[in-house]
């Protein structure tokens, strides 16, 4: 043995939790449920590096996100490195159907750590591709995400099947979906196979010693008070918000309603929670109900933009919320949203306009007076140039000590739109209007002069608002049209910043829209809030007045300055070597991983401003301090003061302890799990088989062979393959030509959901795939299955197959289409499920007493003479696109893939020999349609 291999493998765990934590993982199998932001993806790492170093080793891990494949991967290349172990093979991905079956096969063969997506693996593991026996163990992600019927449930399962010696190890950093329901810990534990978890939450003596000793960060909390604007405006958002409740609540007595309340409403998954309590009478509810439910999702964006959103976004975001929630002036629709009619919903209109400016219009929409702009700013911008004036001031009376601080500070905010708006004003806090634009504008004095202000920011953002404002009326109509589609459609569009993704860094936000809402706010005859249109008088008047001055105009073109410059840049004056010391780096919170943690490693930061508040990240930064002992940290954590923002915060914390309580409480009075791989004794296996029905001549027969039913790759996409597999079914994955599932040689069933059902009519291939399936089957079957969770019924889709696509399905709903397929197929056999479960059952019904499918038979279905069914194997998105090509069929479409190389060479290939490949016509209507002029008629 040489030296390097006998060296001891280095760790990054230097905090005691970590190591107990760590200890635990490598003796036993267990599910390790931890706080959030104590570190669950550098334990994983650890874990994995441990045995990487040692090698020979084939180790799965499951459910990672790309972020943390990319985050583990570069960490184990770290590791290794510093480890100096000569066995490290890192992180390899398997995550794309690109990769052949035979690249796959010899990386398994191979060893290694692998991350593989849950389809590719478990149709690896049942096809043999990957021998489960040779698998060291299996790392999970994400645990509580696990569930009966998911994937990863259904790869443990088999996992455990076939190897009872191999490790298994879960991880999760979420306990509050693991406290819903009955013994729901004691579920998930049942769903992976283990008995033990272990719980370490934020109170946990190891955790709460490990970080609360000597090294502790210096934490300076700022509590900001609100203007008097954005207070009376929270207040009025609230008073709506329980308004709608108790209108929903009233409407649906029906349903448990003990967590609708104002306290819950403020949690990111309220919207989630209603309206999975709805979904099962969501046809049967009334619009008024789905229009609240609608409603709450406004409000509660409301509420965010209010603490995000600076004064002028904020009332465009309104002007936006109004023309969505209100007909066209001139509509006979009389459907506004309830809160409009609340006293609250005038508050929170006109508040928002006098933040931005005052004014009066007569009572024709004359002018009578120049208006005047107000502008109020956020207050956390004035604190958040008095802490960097006091960290500059710090840095420069107390120069930097010796430590491994890089001495930079480091701003974090809620989202991309929040760190763009801090970027400008950081840009721009110091830029003051010239002397005539004051007078212009007809400004007060200013009498804080030398101190910070963000006026530049707001009036250019003023500016912008006005001229949209003039162009808003041409599409303010269509908004409200596209709220009444999204209301009575089936899945509900979130507006506003709680759904709004992540953005590219160093973008500018992109602003939400607004209406004619900017006037003087009155109500209408009604009783709802109208707002009186600016007339073009009162907009030039006003943009007259913010006509930027020569200072602005310049420093504007310098503010512009971003990445998409850097893009484009050809030489190296772009670019330039900056001290950390002198660096304020403005990046947002990652609440769906550890990326926080790497980039306090990378930053050492000195100081840390956190714009808004995050339980996580503050764990983050205990962890960073009490890790680094030679890195001093002061945080400043910014909050406002009796204001949802901080509500919020709190709720987080506690429902997160109360989670752990829960866990606690149920892990002591949880009974003993034993696992059982769910293999029958081979003579109950043998009796499960006998048909002991001998009337009329019949012979008694048995078997001990198990079921077969041989599935589509594709449909591993659904969770009825794992539920298959429960009812002791050996499921043999293939790439098939014709169905989705074949029971028994005569068996055949395509398998539709209902939106596939809907797409299907719609584009005809459900047609080609039942004359198909009556070509070459002779019990071809049509499986209409519906979620567990909804209605079973076709009422709530109709209206759904009437928006979705072209106008052919106008006229004619789902139901006479299934019509209209009965007739044309009379042999086609219709089964209708009311979840997976129930299809399980009836798969295992028409099973009963049949012969058992043969899969290499079943591939072969469906292809010429002669071809090789490995051809199935290609990439299905060329294939896709040219079944929606005239002349394809899906039986020559496999002719066509194994002739021709890539969509170029049958684009580019002549009638003549498309016609040998496919057939006259179909070779005819190829060629018509790849050679078509684009400009012909």
């Amino acid at each position: 043995m040489t030296a390097a291999e006998a060296a001891p493998v280095k760790l990054s765990l230097p905090l005691d939790y970590q190591q107990t934590i760590f200890r635990e993982l490598q003796e036993t199998d267990c599910l390790l449920i931890l706080a959030r932001g104590l570190g669950t993806l550098r334990l994983a790492t650890n874990l994995l590096h441990s045995y990487d170093c040692v090698g020979n080793n084939l180790i799965l891990l499951l459910a990672a996100t790309d972020r943390e494949n990319a985050w583990i991967g570069e960490s184990l290349a770290s590791a290794a490195a510093i480890s100096r172990a000569p066995k490290c093979r890192g992180l390899s991905l398997v995550n794309t159907d690109a990769m052949s079956v035979v690249t796959r096969e010899k990386m398994y063969a191979k060893g290694g750590i692998f991350s593989i997506t849950s389809r590719i693996l478990i149709v690896d593991l049942l096809s043999g591709l990957l021998d489960a026996e040779k698998v060291t163990g299996l790392l999970v992600l994400h645990a509580e995400r696990v569930i009966a019927t998911s994937l990863e449930a259904f790869i443990i399962r088999t996992y455990r099947q076939k190897n009872k010696s191999g490790f298994l190890k879960a991880f999760s950093d979420s306990p509050e979906p693991l406290t819903s329901g009955f013994s729901p810990l004691a579920t998930v534990l049942k769903n992976l196979f283990l008995r033990t978890v272990s719980l370490y939450p934020r109170f946990h003596v190891s955790v709460a010693q490990s970080l609360e000793g000597k090294r502790k960060a210096e934490v300076i909390e700022l509590e900001i008070p609100m203007s008097d604007g954005m207070r009376d405006i929270q207040n009025a958002v609230l008073e709506c918000v329980e308004v709608s409740i108790q209108e929903l609540k009233k409407g649906n007595s029906g349903l448990e309603m003990d967590d609708w309340n104002l306290d819950s409403a403020l949690h990111r998954n309220f919207d989630t929670i209603i309206r999975r309590q709805l979904d099962p009478v969501w046809h049967r509810t009334s619009f008024r109900t789905r229009q609240i439910v609608r409603d709450l999702t406004l409000l509660r964006s409301i509420l965010h933009s209010l603490l995000a959103y600076d004064a002028v976004t904020f009332l465009k975001y309104l002007d936006t919320v109004l023309a969505a929630s209100s007909p066209p002036p001139g509509s006979t629709r009389q459907n506004q949203s309830p809160w409009l009619f609340l006293d609250a919903a005038h508050v929170i209109f006109d508040t928002a306009r006098r933040r931005v400016y005052t004014g009066k219009l007569a009572p024709g929409g004359d002018v009578t007076e120049s208006l005047h702009p107000v502008l109020e700013e956020l207050p956390k911008w004035a604190v958040l140039a008095e802490v960097l004036d006091e960290i500059e001031r710090d840095s420069y009376f107390n120069p930097v000590a010796a430590d491994e601080s890089n001495g930079g500070i480091l701003v974090m905010c809620g989202d991309q739109g929040t760190c763009a708006q801090v970027r400008e004003y950081l840009q721009t806090m110091w830029v003051r209007p010239s002397e005539q634009d004051k007078r212009d504008v007809r400004e007060e004095e200013d009498s804080d002069d030398g101190k910070p202000t963000a006026n530049f920011m707001m009036r250019r953002n003023l500016r912008n608002y006005l001229a949209w404002k003039r162009d808003f009326a041409r599409v303010s109509a269509s908004l409200f049209t596209e709220n009444q589609k999204s209301i009575n459609g089936q899945e509900p569009r979130h507006n506003g910043p709680s759904s709004r993704g992540r953005g590219p860094p160093n973008k500018r936000r992109r602003i939400r829209g607004g209406s004619t809402a900017a006037g003087n706010t009155s109500r209408g005859a009604n009783g709802a809030v109208n707002v009186a249109g600016d007339k073009e008088a009162h907009i030039s008047s006003l943009l007259d007045s913010l006509a930027p001055g020569e200072g602005e105009a310049g420093q504007s073109d310098m503010l512009t300055c971003g990445p998409d410059m850097l893009e484009n840049a050809g030489n190296e004056d772009f670019y330039e070597l900056l001290e950390f010391n002198e660096l304020v780096v403005v990046h947002p919170y990652d609440r769906d991983g550890d990326g926080d943690e790497h980039l306090l490693d990378e930053v050492r930061p000195r100081y840390v401003i956190m714009y808004e508040p995050d339980a996580a990240f503050v764990r983050r930064v205990e962890v960073y301090r009490s890790s680094h002992g030679n890195r001093n940290v002061r945080v400043y954590f910014l909050y406002y003061g009796s204001s949802v923002e901080e509500q919020r915060y709190l709720s987080a914390v506690r429902r997160e302890k109360d989670a752990f309580t829960r866990l606690i409480q149920e892990r002591s009075n949880m009974a003993l799990t034993i696992t059982h791989d769910g293999a029958l004794d081979p003579q109950d296996a043998f009796l499960r088989t006998v048909n002991t029905r001998i009337a009329g001549g019949g012979r008694l027969t048995a078997t001990a062979e198990p079921p077969r039913v041989v599935v589509d790759v594709r449909e591993f996409r659904s969770s009825l393959p794992s539920l298959l597999h429960g009812r002791a079914m050996t499921v043999i994955p293939c790439m098939l030509t014709v169905g989705d599932y074949v029971l028994t040689p005569q068996i055949c069933i395509e398998r539709k959901s209902i939106k596939d059902l809907i797409s299907s009519f719609q584009n005809g291939r459900l047609y080609n795939q039942a004359e198909t399936m009556l070509l070459h089957y002779k019990n071809p079957m049509l499986l209409i299955e519906f979620d567990a969770q909804k209605s079973f019924t076709l009422e709530p889709f109709a209206d759904l197959s009437n928006s979705i696509g072209a106008s052919a399905m106008t006229s004619n709903d789902l139901q006479s289409k299934i019509v209209q397929l009965t007739l044309a197929f009379p042999k086609l056999r219709i089964v209708w499920s009311s979840s997976p479960y129930q299809t399980a059952e009836i798969f295992s019904e028409l099973k009963k007493q049949q012969d058992e499918p043969d899969p290499i038979r079943a591939v072969q279905i469906g292809l010429e003479n002669g071809e090789d069914e490995g051809a199935r194997s290609f990439s299905q998105l060329p294939q896709d696109m040219m079944r929606a090509v005239p002349g394809v069929t899906a039986k020559n479409l496999s002719r066509l893939v194994l002739d021709m190389r890539d969509m170029g060479e049958v684009a580019n290939a002549d009638e003549e020999r498309l016609s040998g490949l496919v057939g006259k016509e179909a070779g005819r209507q190829i060629f018509r349609f790849f050679n078509r002029s684009l400009f012909d008629e």
